[in-house]
């Protein structure tokens, strides 16, 4: 029993220290001008009205926001409505940041951009840049990506379980491997 508790001792804190410098330490682009903002579904935690706030400071001409949530949800009925702004609400297909890479680039594919603001969380933006380097990525595009403007202030357990996440979803990212 001593042993079992051990190894969960080091695997909770070989994750807390890894998830501290891969996810907390997150590379975030300096921002760059584009031809759209894609903002990735996940917590209301202000993101897609940062999204907005970039369009409005003139980053982009056009938002994205990834809608996975349901119909009557009272954020994504407010900032998809927004008459300032040209922005577009989709639904990603799987619900996920595979979905969201692959619309995003059907959509760059459309209307012929160059490059993308991708704005997420920053614990969030290891794995969507790389699932957007497998998805989105083609010879003369480029993706930025952007962090939501905002302190979390989660319990160690809280963070842990981020963590846990967010190495999952980039081990899963890596399994799928390349879009088609």
């Amino acid at each position: 029993m001593a042993a079992i508790v051990v190894a969960v001792v080091i695997v909770m804190v070989d994750m807390g220290i890894s998830g501290y410098v891969v996810f907390t330490h997150a590379v975030v682009d300096p921002l760059v001008r584009a031809d759209a903002i894609i903002v990735l579904g996940g917590e209301h935690d202000g993101r897609e009205d940062y999204g907005l706030s970039l369009a409005r400071a003139g980053w982009a001409p056009t938002v994205v926001l990834s809608n996975p949530y349901p119909d009557d949800d009272p954020v994504m009925r407010r900032v998809c409505n927004v008459v300032d702004v040209d922005v577009s609400c989709i639904r990603p297909d799987p619900l996920t940041t595979r979905g969201e890479a692959l619309f995003a680039r059907r959509l760059a594919d459309e209307r012929h951009w160059q490059r993308v603001i991708v704005v997420s969380w920053r614990y969030h933006l290891p794995r969507a840049r790389l699932v957007f380097e497998q998805c989105f990525a083609v010879p003369g595009s480029d993706a930025v990506f952007a962090e939501t403007p905002r302190r979390y202030r989660f319990s160690l357990l809280e963070w842990e379980a981020v963590y846990a996440y967010q190495w999952g979803g980039l081990a899963k990212a890596v399994v799928q491997g390349k879009c088609p």
